[in-house]
């Protein structure tokens, strides 16, 4: 996977959030520069992101190492993940910034490869992609982490897509008639209508969408939106969104469901890294 979602800047901002003015331990035992070794390995299955953003830590703090698992890989419970050596300072210094970021992106990507895992079993072309709901501040190891996943970002922000919402709506008198002129006014961009009812749904389809976003209805009712969008002999897709998870992400597959939105990895468990120093 690409590592351009993160730069020499934002691996600094990283490391002087946990040691602004140096491991003062590991300086008072006076240890800093035995030679030592690191490893990370993961305990539980999983799907892992942010190997290669760990080792940039752990080169920027003064040590050297080599990723043994990249950023997609789905990993066996105590898989290799990241080996380090160098003096016992650097490594120290980047070490629980490292581990704890392998485990929140890989925790957020072994979530994400469930979802898909889930839908593709029953629809295999079926797209699943994750809402603009990323922490603030955070938006670009998240997005790393359910691409990693095997997913892809629905919205990376307000200013690249066309998304209405019935809060757009409550503002038009004539919804169909200004859904017609949007696309007039950006006619390279996809319409994205959210539909919360099937009556709703079979209204706006008048305008000709390209996708309606079923928001939070149960999959027999995206299943019914489906065979509407069909009988209106069009090309307007179906998303499924609100609530999307795992336990269900089969359920809106075999609904007919072209792409599944979702923000459920986003608050996913961490992964359960398990980490060794010692001397070298």
């Amino acid at each position: 996977m690409s590592s351009l979602w993160w730069s020499d800047a934002l691996i600094d901002r990283w490391l002087a959030e946990d040691v602004p003015h140096g491991d003062l331990t590991t300086r008072a035992l006076g240890i800093g520069e035995r030679p030592a070794r690191m490893r990370f390995s993961l305990r539980a299955a999983g799907t892992v992101c942010g190997t290669e953003a760990a080792l940039a830590l752990v080169r920027r703090a003064g040590g050297e190492g080599a990723v043994r698992a990249a950023s997609g890989s789905r990993v066996p419970a105590g898989g290799v993940l990241l080996d380090a050596t160098g003096p016992a300072g650097a490594l120290h210094e980047s070490w629980k910034v490292a581990q704890t970021l392998i485990e929140a992106l890989s925790g957020i990507a072994t979530a994400t490869a469930a979802i898909v895992d889930a839908a593709r079993a029953v629809a295999p072309a079926i797209a699943v992609v994750t809402t603009r709901k990323t922490l603030p501040g955070a938006k670009g190891p998240m997005i790393a982490a359910i691409r990693a996943g095997g997913a892809e970002p629905h919205r990376l922000g307000l200013s690249e897509t066309l998304l209405v919402f019935p809060e757009h709506c409550a503002f038009l008198p004539d919804p169909v008639a200004a859904l017609t002129a949007l696309r007039r006014a950006a006619p390279e961009k996809a319409i994205v209508v959210e539909v919360t009812g099937l009556e709703e749904a079979r209204a706006l389809l008048a305008a000709g969408p390209d996708i309606l976003q079923c928001e939070k209805l149960p999959p027999e009712t995206a299943a019914a939106v489906k065979a509407l969008a069909r009988a209106a002999g069009g090309v307007t897709r179906v998303a499924a969104a609100g609530g999307v998870t795992a336990a269900n992400a089969a359920a809106y597959a075999a609904a007919g469901a072209d792409i599944l939105v979702t923000s459920a990895p986003y608050w996913a468990k961490p992964a359960d890294v398990k980490d060794a120093i010692e001397a070298a």
